[in-house]
């Protein structure tokens, strides 16, 4: 993944509530991430399967993150 992905998949991270993460199974949390990706104009739809391994990769992360006070 670029510098740019990562900043903005990391961005939605931690714009999000750690409750809201933390409420989401693992297959709801990927298609919530990829859903924001999307909608945004400038996320290249050719960088979906990359997305999808860097999120299962980083699932133990998020959660962990979400847990944090």
């Amino acid at each position: 993944m670029d510098i740019r992905l990562l900043r903005q998949f990391w961005s939605i991270l931690e714009a999000s509530s750690n409750q809201r993460l933390a409420s989401l199974d693992d297959s709801s949390l990927s298609k919530w991430i990829v859903d924001i990706l999307k909608d945004d104009p400038t996320f290249d739809s050719g960088n979906l399967p990359v997305v999808n391994r860097y999120i299962q990769t980083r699932i133990p992360l998020i959660r962990d993150l979400a847990q944090q006070p």
